[in-house]
């Protein structure tokens, strides 16, 4: 297996950020005798991907000027790197990207390697499920509610991300609209600097369960530099993260994929919705792997669920039935599976405890 490895979704390996080779050279020597790898981002645009979960970021002196006018996220354990006289340039970077250490090499070498052995393999943090439409109207945020209010019941700290500025509104979903808390635009306009337990204390939330959502009169994108900070929020404070992502991936909702432990993509059983999602399966795919189908009935050509998901080219996680007193609970402003009965609470179910503990052995229903 290789010291060094590209920003994807996968292990939690500390991320190195530069395009310097002797830099990278000698950060991949220091991790190897610790005993770990490292993942390897050459521009503050590929290091995205992986700077909301990395247990440690190691940013080249080459690279730092760059990552602050890129303004990604400051985070804890984020370390400038360079060697002497190099170094000396990163110190009025420093505190604005909010880096704990500047580390000067060769000097600073045996504490690098107690950082990489320390930070290599990180603590237990919270596992991401993405939620994909195969087509406008699939039922892929009641599917994402329905997966957090499922989270929460059985026991887990659960974080509610409303990825899709398009869409109707998670806080609809959960009958959520009139409680009080930080939406997206206020976050978008801090950059991403925030202090990730203030952050999920300052969102809408009742008991374990935390929503981020749109303001009621907002269509922008979410800025990705805010979603990675919301998702180091949520892997470090919560045990469970939802994402519903648009079906038209952009910066933030690639990222959200890429961080992504599992995705699902729920599909109507109808044949155009059915060609819809594979051209959206083929995109998803290259950013999560991990990422299977729930078909969604009634079938009014009688496709059945496998043959759905053979044709999309994805496994199958499950199926849903018509629920009529589901659709009744939604306008009376009952969040989704809350009382736990119906398929959509027994979809649910599986599929939050599959995500917990982690079997990938096997997704199809």
């Amino acid at each position: 297996m290789s010291a060094r490895t590209p920003v994807r979704s996968g292990p939690r390996l500390p991320l190195v950020v530069t395009a310097d080779p002797d830099l990278l050279d000698d950060l991949v020597r220091l991790a190897a005798a610790a005993g770990t790898e490292v993942a390897v981002a050459t521009d503050p645009a590929a290091a995205r991907a992986g700077l909301a979960t990395a247990p440690l970021v190691l940013i080249g002196v080459d690279q730092a000027a760059s990552c602050l006018r890129a303004r990604l996220p400051r985070r804890p354990g984020t370390v400038i790197v360079g060697h002497t006289p190099a170094i000396e340039a990163a110190w009025e970077v420093a505190a604005p990207l909010g880096a704990e250490h500047v580390a000067a090499l060769p000097d600073a070498e045996p504490w690098l390697v107690d950082r990489f052995a320390a930070r290599g393999e990180p603590a237990e943090q919270g596992r991401i499920l993405a939620v994909i439409g195969g087509r406008g109207g699939a039922g892929a945020s009641i599917l994402a509610g329905g997966l957090a209010v499922t989270a929460v019941g059985d026991g887990h700290r659960t974080l509610l991300l409303d990825a899709d500025p398009v869409g109707g509104g998670l806080d609809l979903v959960l009958g959520w609209e009139g409680l009080d808390g930080l939406r997206w635009p206020a976050l978008a306009a801090t950059g991403g600097r925030v202090d990730p337990p203030a952050l999920l204390e300052a969102l809408p939330h009742r008991g374990d369960l935390v929503l981020l959502s749109f303001a009621r009169d907002d269509v922008h994108p979410v800025p990705a530099a805010a979603m990675a900070a919301t998702l180091d929020a949520g892997r470090r404070g919560r045990d469970v993260i939802v994402a519903d992502l648009p079906r038209r991936l952009d910066e933030a909702a690639t990222l959200a994929l890429e961080a992504a432990d599992q995705a699902v993509m729920i599909v109507p059983a109808e044949l155009r919705a059915t060609a819809a999602a594979a051209r959206i399966a083929a995109v998803a795919r290259m950013h999560c792997e991990n990422l299977a189908v729930v078909v969604r009935g009634p079938a009014p050509g009688k496709l059945k669920a496998r043959e759905v998901a053979r044709s999309i080219g994805l496994p199958l996680a499950g199926s849903l039935r018509p629920e009529p007193a589901l659709c009744r609970a939604l306008e009376r402003g009952d969040a989704p599976a809350a009382d736990g009965r119906g398929p959509l609470a027994e979809l649910c179910k599986r599929l939050i405890r599959r995500l917990t503990s982690d079997d990938r052995a096997g997704v199809a229903a």
